[in-house]
């Protein structure tokens, strides 16, 4: 028993946190665009942060459960329903047999998460759950959800310990401006001055030419010093590629393994997920920083995410007093 897909929503699939180690063979990493909603939401209902969860794209799909389980609902608010009725987000959910799970108009943010404490019965192909669609692999069927689909439960409970202390006061913020923090290179050194002082200083607009494998972005030409192509090279999550027309392409988890365009620069990975929940027209600047602050900003990141599973896991009469630490639950989930 499990879950039924009644509607499948604009593009809903499978995610973990990717399949490592495979490139070299030309199978792209895929997984969760934004990981740190998906681990949040792992956390909330007891599991490992980077077990598959649901990754769901502006509009919601239509759900209903066959078991009694756990459910948290992360990333983008896209309005979700049980029963007709609004739910909290970033808080374990107790599901009904019955129960049905609907989603409405994005409020915020491009990307939900649905986590399932114990996990969905997908088999793992080299080492991730995650959906590969255009091999066709893993996830369920190698491919996006559809009305009538089936996944079961792996290990459902109908007890979780501290379950009313498995809550998180968080929102997520609509940006102005998104500041996307950089690596100049490999292939910096293609570019002019110019071409260097417009990338950092100028606005970027996101454009609809926006997936799972990368982001066309549309502003300032970025000058080359000659020709945008290179001998193809190995892409990374975040890479930043700037063709002849000079516009930026932000590589992102569905990306392929090499490509043979000129790449300016690199979106540290604590970042990507600030992109993974915008939508069509907003703005991006970017800001340069150093490898030794990148490589800081992570060792940040997983302690951030430390605390807060220290914070889920409190004794849920902690929580409940007035002086509980929701403050610092903020601080953690806003400072980057």
């Amino acid at each position: 028993m499990g879950i039924k897909i009644q509607q499948s929503g604009l593009y809903t699939s499978v995610q973990d946190f990717g399949r490592i180690g495979y490139q070299d063979l030309g199978f792209s990493v895929c997984g969760a665009m934004d990981k740190r909603s998906l681990a949040i939401g792992n956390l909330l209902v007891g599991n490992k942060e980077d077990e598959a969860g649901l990754e769901i794209t502006l509009i919601g799909p239509k759900i209903k459960f066959t078991e009694e389980n756990f459910i948290a609902i992360t990333g983008g608010d896209l309005n979700p329903k049980l029963n007709g009725k609004e739910v909290s987000m970033y808080k374990a959910i107790f599901v009904n047999k019955d129960d049905v799970l609907s989603f409405e108009n994005a409020k915020t943010g491009a990307r939900a998460y649905i986590a399932f404490c114990g996990g969905l019965e997908i088999e793992k192909v080299m080492g991730s759950k995650s959906t590969n669609v255009k091999c066709s692999l893993g996830g369920y069927k190698g491919r996006a959800l559809k009305e009538g689909d089936f996944i079961k439960f792996s290990s459902p409970k109908t007890y979780l310990t501290n379950y009313l202390s498995r809550r998180l006061d968080f929102k997520l913020r609509e940006e102005q401006e998104i500041v996307l923090r950089v690596i100049l290179g490999p292939q910096d050194d293609a570019f002019t001055n110019k071409g260097i002082i417009t990338f950092l200083n100028e606005k970027y607009e996101v454009t609809k030419e926006f997936d799972r494998m990368g982001c066309r972005l549309d502003g300032p030409e970025i000058e080359h010093k000659s020709s945008a192509d290179i001998i193809s090279d190995g892409i990374v999550l975040g890479s930043i590629q700037v063709p002849s027309h000079g516009k930026p392409i932000i590589m992102l988890s569905d990306r392929q393994t090499t490509g043979g365009y000129t790449k300016i620069a690199t979106v540290i990975s604590v970042d990507i997920e600030k992109l993974a929940q915008s939508k069509t027209g907003d703005k991006i600047r970017f800001e340069e920083i150093s490898i030794e602050k990148a490589q800081k900003i992570y060792r940040d990141e997983i302690e951030k995410m430390k605390e807060l599973k220290k914070e889920i896991n409190r004794p849920c009469i902690e929580v409940l007093n007035p002086r509980n630490t929701s403050k610092k639950i903020e601080k953690l989930l806003n400072t980057k």
